[in-house]
């Protein structure tokens, strides 16, 4: 089968790879027919590297089951699926307590194990989560990024009629825009210094944007309120990483969501919100909770299902697997604006 397997930094191959075979009576096999490009495969390729060298790539997937073991029975063989990526040990002290995103051995398909830039993938059929029909394969690639803003958003005080703030408005920001309106959330300010993610952060359903290169977005915020409720920070970067502190009210929340590869260094002035305003600062990582793979699964399908969540509207690019070196090039060339990038394997 054709597959972007990752060799070293910036060194992403399309060629051909074995086929997965069932192994244990829990393995399902799936058809891919659909995956996207995660703002983490474009670190790895740029700065990190893969951890196995030639390891099939890729996390975010749709597909359909073509192959399954005899201990199988929530998915069906030609059924639209897709997969949580995540692999937890059940072994830890945060599996037994089901804190699985917390799990000390937790892994990723496309690290030690083939991801899904392929024909097809195997998964552990407790990974693997059933779709309705009417689900488009792009929109159910993109549930498991919308599983992520869900686990982060599960953890905040958001309800009906809170004011939403979101820094930066990449795939993440501009899901966690959606998922802040199907939270409740009154009034919604998308903040990013690229007017064409801000323009795409009010189609999809900002209500207020702020470009932030020249002028703070704490500043230009005051315009429209004293502050907001909750202050999501999207962006993965370390000038954000700071700013976002600015944006809540006395009391507010702050949620953190972006990985800065960097340092942060945060001024005086950032900092002191959290002391002054007595800001609640919360973390997020991954997409699981308990029971595994967790509430945020079946939440992302239902609002994809009915409409709420449009996550197929920030793709910019759809593509067959055989151009994933050129594109991962041009994307971190910096030359050209990208959303959502999703690619076909059947087109290849």
């Amino acid at each position: 089968m054709k597959s972007l397997r990752l060799y070293g930094k910036q060194d992403l191959r399309f060629e051909e790879a074995d086929m997965p075979v069932l192994e244990k009576d829990t393995d399902v096999i799936i058809k891919v027919k659909a995956v996207g490009i995660c703002g983490s495969d474009l670190s790895r390729y740029k700065k990190l590297g893969p951890y196995v060298e030639g390891v099939i790539w890729g996390h975010e997937f749709a597909g359909e089951v073509v192959e399954s073991g005899s201990a199988v029975q929530h998915v069906q063989i030609g059924e639209k699926v897709t997969g949580a990526p995540s692999i937890v040990c059940y072994e830890c002290e945060y599996c037994q307590k089901g804190e699985f995103s917390r799990c000390k051995n937790l892994s990723v398909i496309g690290a030690y194990q083939p991801g899904a830039y392929a024909g097809y993938i195997k998964l552990a059929s407790e990974n693997v989560v059933p779709l309705p029909d009417q689900v488009d394969y792009k929109d159910a690639a993109m549930i498991e990024p919308s599983a992520v803003v869900a686990h982060g958003f599960y953890k905040m005080n958001i309800h009906p009629g809170s004011e939403v703030a979101v820094m930066g408005c990449g795939n993440i920001g501009l899901i966690a825009i959606q998922w802040a309106r199907v939270f409740g959330a009154k009034t919604i300010y998308a903040i990013d210094i690229n007017d064409e993610k801000l323009e795409m952060a009010k189609n999809i359903g900002a209500d207020y944007v702020i470009n932030s290169k020249e002028v703070p977005a704490h500043e230009q915020l005051q315009a429209y309120t004293d502050g907001v409720d909750v202050a999501v920070e999207s962006a993965g970067s370390p000038v954000t990483s700071a700013q976002v502190l600015a944006l809540p009210k006395k009391g507010g929340e702050v949620l953190y969501m972006g990985i800065p590869y960097g340092d942060v260094p945060i001024e005086r002035f950032y900092f002191e919100r959290i002391v002054r305003n007595e800001l609640t600062v919360r973390g997020t990582w991954n997409c699981v909770s308990a029971p595994f793979p967790g509430k945020e699964w079946p939440s992302s399908v239902h609002y994809v299902d009915t409409g709420d969540l449009k996550l197929s509207s920030i793709i910019t690019h759809e593509l067959p697997l055989k151009q994933g070196p050129e594109i991962f090039d041009r994307i971190i060339g910096g030359e050209e604006s990208f959303g959502k990038v999703m690619f076909y394997p059947e087109w290849d």
